[in-house]
């Protein structure tokens, strides 16, 4: 069971925080998919909400014959769908041209949050040595020296772990498809 059911069941148990996970997750990735349909941002982010909203007031089953976020999209979807039916073709108003900064950062955020995601994968898939020691170095800002006394081990075999700790994170983040310019 994905990230995504489980908040949904737990919503549909009367967990509102579940619902809140959903949105959280979900919102950006929601939004700039449903703004490839209707080239607007604005419209996009009230089609992203009105997603949700059908989510809370109708509490449509899902049957898990995908992942939930297939499922969460392709609600989305049918909504651009029914707002372009209505609306006719699709077009950008100029007053809305200063949107376009917006979506920018907005598409940033969201390939930031998922790099964050693969790294955070990664990590945990590391041995907790590992783990360990990229996360004094490279999270906390400690020195090889600092980590090495943090660990009880000798600045030599911080190093050497540090170097070991790196390779094996590089591996699994090109197993992910991570890009990166210099790990």
């Amino acid at each position: 069971m994905d990230a995504g059911t489980w908040s949904y069941q737990r919503f549909l148990d009367g967990d509102q925080e579940g619902l809140v996970q959903i949105i959280q997750e979900y919102r950006d990735g929601l939004m700039l998919y449903l703004n490839g349909f209707v080239g607007n941002l604005t419209v996009a982010e009230d089609l992203t909400e009105d997603t949700f909203l059908k989510l809370v007031l109708k509490k449509p089953r899902f049957s898990a014959r995908s992942s939930f976020k297939t499922w969460l999209y392709a609600i989305g979807r049918n909504l651009a769908l029914d707002h372009l039916k209505r609306s006719g073709a699709p077009s950008i108003p100029l007053e809305d041209c200063q949107t376009l900064a917006d979506e920018a950062a907005l598409e940033q955020r969201y390939i930031q949050r998922e790099e964050q995601r693969v790294v955070n994968r990664a990590m945990k898939a590391l041995k907790p040595e590992y783990r360990q020691v990229l996360w004094l170095i490279y999270f906390e800002g400690f020195t090889c020296a600092e980590a090495a006394k943090i660990m009880k081990k000798s600045p030599h075999n911080t190093e050497t772990l540090v170097w070991r700790a790196r390779n094996a994170l590089k591996i699994k983040l090109i197993k992910e498809g991570f890009e990166y310019e210099d790990l």
